[in-house]
């Protein structure tokens, strides 16, 4: 059992490590200390991997990493390190590849064995304390590996040889020469088409997550192709997604995924990752279709995120547990008895609409959902359901909260404040600009040292250099501020920021981005992946915004280096094209007519804005918009930066906006006139 002294993770920051810090094994954080102790002791390290939010990471601590007889086996025969993948993405991406090679599957938590020269060989997933269903016990583990170890010591230095070669491998990319045309895009379109669960939506078979990045791709495609298909795929996705229990109905925001194939029964933590990436989903979805219901679960999610995600000092947190009260869910689900206690007469529409019983719908509790769909059309039903939703979000909040993990990650904040600068152009909302530029200042007064972006900040204390996706993300964050407010600051970060992630990171010897610096601690491999997984290729990320920087700088270098990037996926892309959603709508944004129109005219103009309002509706994900105010006092700056303003001059009526609208290299004549724009912008 846990006891009364802390082991060397209580001087950590992370919630996660934190967690098991009265754990009596005899935990380690990464670092040389317990390196060299297993080169000193020749001991094998278990490595032990999971976040903070994690169900069956809490589960297998309770189990295992309390129990004082598996920690007196760890602790004898092993070293110990337990790590937050939050923290340390680049060592649970090299080993959770291992457990891959190894297993065929992975996960959190993610356990594995390495030999002192930190080569993986053997690993796997959540092992329960004692052999059940079909799992060897984790006791019996540590035994056998131990024993292996001991007395195999040249099969266990074949495996892992063998293993890091491969590992090694992955990052050795041949950049195509090849044509890059759009057939990979329809590819990927058809691939998707073949999984579509036509029923509940989405590309899988139970368990399901949201597939933001297909979604997205499919958007782009349909702009192209104009293919009825694959908007069906996208609203029936989005539909269910946002009718089921995966969405919170009366706080906001999406939970993890979804246990079953209907997106019923959620894996109830929330990461700031997936809402980041959902509301610009929904966002997109609302410009194409118009659907108001699509706004409203992107408004609801973004201020989820104003309401319990934002610190004062305006970082974001990183996620909330499923548990509360060590139970999960529990924080979320109902009886009818307290429905009805707090409803009154409005229960019986609320109970019908929502599927709550006095049976229950999920282990004798309701979790709440919307079986019918999640809007009736009927505005006046819509209107009591939202008020009964908010006197049940009221009582809800009296309850014990799930834990917060309240660490501000540089990579899901940079998600974050991209989606906030799309909320307030495309929904108008100014709180979340202002959250959006909180949160960039957050980072740029905190998380950087000596010119460096740090990863993760806790408690007054920012650490551990910068990865790729925290440049790559942050840049995109950068891009759409500026897009969104029209300050040069942004343009100046996101130049810079540009110019060290090419420094830092890109494979001057191969192509494309490693996943750490040239700056980083030396580990078995310096990964590069252009895939996604739960968020966005990092190298997908930067050649998709080093794309839409250069459009605004003119910069020939940002271009290429984006195209280069481009290139070195393209063999993996064709493949398994639609494992590559991100990468493939940067490819599509490269291969689009180059599109730029310039907006002259006073910022503050009624007539100024309104133009933006109407121009930001627009689902033109290829169109570089540019505001100037020639009378700003920022405007030389802005002028010295932005290329495309060279020759644009402000119309004969001061508060009516000129418009220079270019397609293709080629420029058509100025204009004050909206709807001539909007027309050829179709």
């Amino acid at each position: 059992m846990s006891g009364d002294r802390e082991n060397r993770l209580a001087e950590e920051t992370s919630p996660y490590l934190l967690q098991h810090a009265r754990n009596p094994v005899d935990w380690y954080p990464w670092g040389e200390e317990a390196l060299e102790k297993a080169r000193r002791e020749d001991k094998p390290i278990l490595l032990s991997i999971g976040y903070s939010a994690c169900h069956w990471c809490h589960v297998m601590e309770r189990e295992s990493f309390e129990n004082d007889e598996i920690a007196a086996l760890m602790n004898e025969s092993f070293v110990a390190i337990k790590v937050d993948r939050e923290e340390r993405p680049d060592i649970d991406e090299i080993y959770m590849s291992a457990v891959q090679m190894m297993t065929g599957s992975g996960g959190w938590p993610l356990t594995v064995f390495l030999t002192p020269e930190l080569e993986p060989f053997y690993g796997g997933t959540y092992f329960p304390p004692v052999d059940r269903w079909g799992r060897p016990g984790f006791s019996t583990v540590l035994r056998e590996i131990a024993r292996v170890f001991r007395e195999d010591r040249s099969r266990v230095r074949e495996m892992s040889k063998a293993l890091t070669e491969r590992i090694q491998r992955l990052a050795v990319l041949p950049s195509s020469r090849e044509l890059m045309t759009r057939s990979l895009i329809h590819q990927a379109a058809r691939e998707l088409a073949l999984r579509f669960d036509s029923k509940e939506g989405g590309f899988s078979s139970a368990p399901k997550f949201p597939p933001s990045g297909a979604i997205s791709l499919l958007l782009r495609y349909r702009l192209a192709s104009r293919d009825p298909d694959a908007l069906a795929m996208v609203e029936l996705t989005l539909d269910k997604m946002a009718a089921g229990g995966m969405y919170d109905h009366l706080g906001g925001g999406f939970h993890r995924y979804s246990t079953d194939a209907a997106w019923f029964v959620p894996h109830f933590e929330k990461m700031l990752y997936d809402n980041a990436l959902l509301a610009r989903t929904y966002l997109e979805a609302y410009q194409v279709t118009g659907k108001e219901d699509y706004a409203r679960v992107a408004r609801e999610t973004l201020e989820w995120v104003l309401r319990e995600m934002q610190g004062e000092d305006g970082g974001y947190y990183s996620t909330q547990d499923a548990d509360s009260e060590g139970v999960e869910g529990k924080f979320y689900v109902w009886s009818e008895e307290e429905v009805r206690r707090l409803l009154g007469a409005k229960a019986d529409e609320f109970c019908r609409t929502y599927d709550v019983t006095a049976s229950g719908n999920w282990e004798g509790e309701n979790i709440l959902h919307r079986p019918e769909g999640f809007s009736s059309g009927d505005a006046e039903l819509e209107a009591a359901l939202r008020e009964s939703r908010g006197i049940l979000l009221l009582e809800r909040e009296k309850r014990v909260h799930p834990g917060l993990d309240d660490k501000v990650l540089t990579s899901w904040n940079g998600l974050m404040i991209l989606a906030m600068a799309r909320g307030y152009r495309i929904l108008g909302d100014e709180n979340f600009l202002a959250s959006a530029r909180r949160a960039a200042r957050f980072i740029e007064d905190r998380m950087e040292q000596g010119g460096r972006l740090l990863a993760t900040y806790r408690r007054g204390r920012a650490r551990l250099k910068a990865y790729l996706d925290d440049y790559a993300f942050l840049l995109g964050g950068y891009v759409e501020l500026f897009e969104s407010d029209f300050d040069v600051h942004w343009l100046e970060r996101a130049s810079g920021l540009a110019s060290k992630l090419s420094a830092l990171f890109r494979d001057e010897a191969g192509s494309g981005f490693f996943f750490t610096g040239s700056d980083h601690e030396s580990l078995i491999s310096r990964t590069k992946s252009g895939y996604d997984g739960a968020i966005p290729s990092g190298n997908a990320m930067a050649a998709t915004y080093l794309l839409k920087l250069s459009e605004y700088t003119g910069s020939r270098d940002q271009a290429s280096l984006a195209a280069e990037t481009l290139r070195a996926f393209h063999a993996q892309m064709e493949r398994s094209p639609s494992a590559f959603a991100q990468m493939l709508a940067a490819v599509d944004h490269y291969l689009a007519p180059k599109r730029e129109l310039v907006v002259v005219g006073r910022t503050d103009a009624t007539s100024t804005r309104a133009s933006l309002q109407r121009l930001w509706r627009l689902f033109a994900p290829d169109l570089a918009l540019l505001l100037f105010d020639p009378a700003s006092a920022d405007a030389p700056r802005l002028q010295q930066k932005a290329t495309l303003l060279d020759g644009k001059a402000a119309g004969p009526d001061p508060d009516k906006p000129r418009f220079y609208l270019c397609e293709s290299y080629a420029c058509q004549a100025p204009t004050d006139e909206l709807d001539e724009i909007l027309t050829a912008l179709g």
